[in-house]
């Protein structure tokens, strides 16, 4: 049964080259040969194949190139471009430009003992994704309207993903900051049952009309349906996995040290990319982006990577490499404590003042230490020394080494404490998120050993929020247990960090999304005057009123006492925001005096309108 659906799939992967094949190609006199191409390009595979299988991620034909020289034209018209895609990611023998030219040349004695009518291309992985750091995209293009003959994933990864950010694109351009693809594939590591991750950010910096959670579920809606579309057009049976982020949302995981941000920045290969992503990756890889792990190994590792330098250099430079060797892990240690970085001169003071003595996790005699290197330094660049003997490098180099040996440990040492205080901080986070949720519902406050039943009675069963939040919830407070009667392994705390956050994102969206709605319901339209049209948004105990909405900036803020109108003031937008955000809506509905309160405000003539 397995091999004759195996079978049935290699009959349709041969059609759908067929198919591709005949679209790709426009000389009559080529087009014509399509079954000899095919049964050619075949052979030529199996020998690359045969030979290489381990390090060939795909091979496809690809339409004419457009580059073409008129000179060339009519040889090129006689030939069929066929890319062969190598995974150099294990290139440890030889370069990888040794290792490209290497198997291009076998390639083409491949191809020259196969057919006359193959004309190859060999391209490493490494290459094809620097293009796409450069911006430069044609290669992604021509795999798209190409006829896959061989492939592990990543060829049908790259068709269907390229198709789908050019149809993104073309609708949604000016709001689209990056298109990026992520997860194994980005590695070499893809197989047929792969998942596509991309990840497309949105900018929503300048959005007025909706709230920008609104902005990020209806793009994402179309978005994803696009990708559904993509997967007809290709008929390429991995499905996209989609993530949309706003620039907002992705800026502040950012900023917090999102480990998944992190990871999307350090693998990534963008698609497409207006100038935010290759910046924000490039800053990364340079340890600019702080306070991270990354950011933070690099200044420790920064100092032993040093001190193997160090021997045998002149004064000047080890006195230099022998300063920066400590004091960069003692930065990365202050930072890592949660400070930022420290000006060289202040962080042998901050050293001692927390870990000394408000810690006391670390010897007063490490400080010392550096203390003395910053010291020599200062009495060399001000001429106070003249130089510094091969005794006292020594000296200096046996006591730099213990000082990373314990900043080492010390790492360890506040790892765990600030692990401990992580812990704490999020779950406490979650414990006032979900009672927001339910207040959303009227439940204005629920201890903390309720929070679950009243979140599966009023959130789940009503099905306000998906039935797998409840579940993360579950996990999330078993593993506070676990955490509190240390019983949780370190991947079940990198696991619990990870799911709280995605739960904390969802729940914050859910309750922005209910108060949009709720204000949303507690907008009244009044037309009044010539024609003119105010909107009160009606809260417990006060209105905010825009008196015409056609001009935003002129607000009131008015005091409701016995269903009145009372006590007008003008205010601004961040003043409107801030009620619109912290004063409760009213569910009561509009009385006599409320409507005599309107005609006061805007005059006899004034009619409450109805679904305007």
């Amino acid at each position: 049964m397995v091999n004759q659906t195996k079978k049935k799939e290699k009959e349709i992967d041969k059609k759908a080259a067929e198919n591709s094949l005949k679209n790709i190609i426009n000389n009559p006199k080529i087009k014509s040969k399509i079954k000899e191409i095919l049964e050619e390009t075949e052979k030529f595979k199996k020998k690359v194949v045969d030979k290489f299988g381990d390090y060939i991620l795909g091979i496809t034909i690809l339409p004419k190139s457009k580059d073409n020289k008129k000179e060339d034209s009519k040889k090129d018209d006689n030939k069929v471009r066929v890319l062969v895609l190598v995974d150099d990611s294990d290139s440890k023998k030889m370069s990888k430009e040794e290792l490209e030219s290497k198997l291009s040349l076998i390639i083409k004695k491949f191809a020259e003992e196969t057919s006359k009518l193959i004309e190859p291309e060999t391209l490493i992985l490494s290459k094809l994704w620097q293009n796409c750091y450069d911006g430069d995209y044609e290669k992604l293009r021509e795999i798209a309207s190409s006829a896959i003959i061989y492939d592990k994933g990543m060829m049908s990864a790259i068709k269907i993903a390229e198709i789908h950010k050019t149809m993104v694109l073309q609708k949604f351009e000016k709001y689209i900051v990056s298109y990026v693809l992520a997860g194994s594939l980005v590695k070499g590591r893809a197989t047929k049952n792969s998942d596509i991750d991309v990840w497309i950010v949105i900018d929503d910096t300048d959005v007025k009309r909706m709230s920008r959670a609104e902005l990020k579920d209806k793009l994402r809606a179309i978005i994803i349906k696009m990708g559904l579309d993509a997967g007809e057009i290709t008929g390429i049976r991995n499905k996209l996995n989609i993530q949309v982020y706003i620039l907002t949302d992705f800026w502040d995981s950012l900023r917090d040290a999102n480990p998944v941000i992190f990871t999307l920045l350090r693998d990534g290969v963008p698609f497409y990319d207006r100038g935010i992503f290759m910046p924000w990756k490039y800053l990364l890889k340079m340890g600019r982006i702080k306070p991270s792990i990354e950011a933070i190994n690099i200044f420790k590792a920064s100092g032993k990577e040093m001190l193997i330098r160090v021997k045998g250099k002149l004064r000047d430079i080890g006195t230099e490499d022998l300063y920066y060797a400590i004091l960069t892990p003692a930065q990365a240690a202050l930072m890592l404590y949660g400070l930022p970085p420290q000006d060289p001169r202040e962080t042998a003071e901050m050293l001692r003042e927390i870990f000394v003595k408000k810690e006391k996790l670390l010897e007063d005699k490490y400080v010392k230490t550096l203390e003395k290197v910053i010291q020599i330094r200062k009495d060399i660049e001000h001429g106070v020394r003249k130089e510094v003997t091969g005794k006292e490098i020594d000296e200096i180099y046996n006591e730099a080494d213990k000082f990373l040996k314990r900043i080492d440990r010390l790492f360890s040492q506040v790892t765990k404490m600030r692990e401990e205080e992580h812990m704490k901080e999020i779950y406490n986070t979650i414990v006032n998120v979900v009672r927001d949720a339910l207040k959303t519902e009227g439940v204005e406050y629920a201890k903390e050993e309720d929070l679950l039943k009243e979140f599966q009675d009023k959130l789940i069963n009503t099905g306000r929020i998906p039935k797998e939040k409840e579940e993360q919830f579950k996990k999330i407070i078993a593993w506070k247990k676990k955490y509190d009667n240390k019983t949780i392994s370190k991947a079940e705390i990198e696991e619990a960090f990870k799911e709280s956050q995605n739960f904390i994102k969802d729940i914050i969206e859910f309750v922005q999304r209910r108060r949009f709605l709720d204000i949303e319901q507690s907008k009244i339209r009044v037309k009044y005057g010539k024609g003119d049209v105010a909107e009160i948004i009606l809260l417990e105990g006060e209105a905010v009123v825009y008196p015409n909405v056609k001009d935003k900036k002129k607000i009131w803020d008015i005091k409701i006492s016995d269903g009145e109108f009372k006590d007008k003031k003008e205010i601004n937008e961040d003043e409107a925001s801030r009620i619109l955000k912290e004063a409760k809506t009213t569910k009561k509905g509009i009385n006599k005096k409320l409507i005599e309160s309107v005609e006061k405000l805007f005059g006899d003539n004034a009619e409450i309108m109805l679904n305007y």
